[in-house]
């Protein structure tokens, strides 16, 4: 991994569809409304996209840490657009901040974590945990 600098941005974009409603894919008493599993999600790819160009070959980072406030519901055909911003660095370890907005307003933010690893000796790792039932 190259150096990161603090302050270092990322976006993720995406467009509200009706697999991404909370019951859609969690349970049918719930409202018509973006998840907040999928803000998550968003948040995530936002990170990751932060720091994508620092991570040598055969590196990956993986999200160790979450914790968001989802603020207001959207709806399905709106566009969400996360964004995250590198607020440390240690060792690794990456910090964020995030938030989320829909064509209307903020409807999420919080921090996230990930974890820089080698996915060589994350794939070994795997591969041991899949062989021991």
């Amino acid at each position: 991994m190259r150096p990161i600098p603090v302050k270092t941005k990322g976006v993720y974009v995406m467009t509200v569809t009706f697999a991404h409603l909370a019951n859609q894919f969690k349970d049918p008493i719930l409202p018509e409304v973006f998840a907040t599993p999928m803000m998550v999600l968003a948040m995530e790819n936002a990170a990751l996209n932060a720091i994508r160009d620092f991570l040598d070959a055969g590196e990956s980072a993986v999200g160790t840490g979450i914790n968001i406030r989802h603020l207001a519901a959207t709806p399905v055909g709106h566009r969400v657009r996360a964004e995250a911003e590198v607020t440390a660095i240690d060792g690794r370890r990456i910090v964020f901040d995030v938030r989320a907005f829909d064509e209307r307003e903020e409807i999420g933010n919080g921090t996230h974590e990930r974890m820089v690893v080698d996915r060589a000796r994350f794939n070994a790792r795997l591969a041991l945990k899949k062989a021991r039932p």
